[in-house]
């Protein structure tokens, strides 16, 4: 799908919302939300927005505002000039800004490897053949 065919949701200001939030393409929070959000698109946290989550889950995820619970950016996580983050992050890149209160920790994600679909044998006789041709 284009971005000029994606859809934007906006959230307003005065927006409060609790539960479980899921969207496919680009969603923008300016309100309250409270819950968790599941989503393969892209979300934006405006610098007034508050939300606190059990967790977070997009594609890419723009921090400007307050969040408080854990992020998973699949792509990327941009942390804004002026935000605040109280969690664990978990993503591919990552862009913090100066002048961001971060609290938690950040693991990174490589592209499509997943250590966990292949047999531990497989995974280890893997890695010692790359070590041997290192050589």
């Amino acid at each position: 799908m284009s971005k000029e065919n994606e859809n934007l949701t906006v959230f307003g200001k005065e927006t409060e919302f609790n539960g479980v939030l899921e969207f496919t393409d680009s969603l923008v929070i300016t309100g309250k939300f409270n819950g968790t959000i599941n989503a393969t698109g892209t979300l934006e946290i405006d610098k007034s927005a508050v939300c606190k989550v059990d967790s977070i889950s997009a594609e890419s995820v723009v921090v400007s505002g307050q969040v408080e619970g854990n992020i998973n950016g699949s792509k990327s996580v941009e942390l804004c000039n002026g935000s605040c983050v109280t969690g664990d992050i978990h993503t591919s890149r990552i862009r913090i800004a100066d002048n961001v209160e971060f609290e938690g920790e950040v693991s990174m994600i490589e592209g499509d490897v997943d250590i966990f679909s292949v047999a531990s044998s497989e995974y280890k006789n893997a890695l010692l053949i790359k070590s041997s041709e290192a050589r």
